[in-house]
């Protein structure tokens, strides 16, 4: 029998526990990519519903939140500029889809892209706040100022980003950490390798000389006659 097979499992740290540790590594990369929000998770599903609900309030005079996306004739009228467009495309994209979607899935990433989207949001709020109490170019003030429904969903941006930076930034660190951990884990398990390999090289011994073979007559034959 070779001494391959002789050799217990688990001997050199190939066989055994090592035989898991792609899926080990694949079970902590599906977890580093997940999220727990925790009592957040309520607080972005009610801010998601009040974005919903100021879709379907006014947004402006006679014109509600899906007539501003869909370019319907009351936007027209109410003189519904680009930026209130832009912000209304922003809350379904990111405040409500985006958002609905990492709270079903918890998922890192698309955590991570709701909080960029509803973000830009924010601002993309303000300016169709100030569009509808500034005059356009041709010195023509919108019909109405600010509906409902826009203040609605300007605030529900608002929380939606709060709440997802926390859970985001929380979730950054402890990616960092685990990070940290693996490169501490992989220079020990090096160190480990190295150290056992220096145990099993064959190292000098210092021996003493045998002494040299004599004839066995030597060793039975007398003193020498003088």
């Amino acid at each position: 029998m070779s001494e391959g097979t002789n050799r217990a499992p688990g001997a050199d740290g190939s066989d055994g526990f090592s035989q898991f540790e792609g899926d080990l590594r694949r079970a902590e990369r599906k977890v580093a990519g997940e999220i727990d929000p925790g009592a957040r998770a309520v607080v972005v599903a009610a801010a998601v519903l009040v974005a919903i609900l100021s879709m379907i309030l006014p947004h402006t005079g006679s014109a509600n939140g899906i007539d501003v996306l869909t370019f319907a004739a009351d936007a027209t009228t109410e003189r519904v500029t680009i930026t209130s467009r832009v912000f209304v495309f922003l809350v379904v994209i990111f405040g409500i889809g985006f958002s609905m979607l990492a709270l079903v899935t918890r998922r890192w990433v698309l955590a991570w892209i709701a909080l960029c989207g509803s973000a830009v949001g924010c601002v993309a709020g303000m300016l169709a706040w100030w569009s509808r109490n500034t005059p356009g170019v041709d010195g023509i003030a919108p019909p109405h100022g600010v509906g409902i429904g826009l203040a609605l969903g300007w605030l529900a941006m608002f929380v939606i980003t709060f709440h997802w930076a926390r859970v985001v930034w929380a979730r950054t660190n402890y990616q960092l950490a685990l990070e940290e951990r693996r490169r501490a884990d992989a220079a020990a398990a090096e160190d480990r390798a190295r150290a056992l390999q220096r145990n099993v090289t064959p190292t000098t011994a210092h021996t003493r000389p045998a002494p040299e073979d004599r004839p066995a007559s030597d060793d039975l034959a007398g003193p020498p006659s003088a």
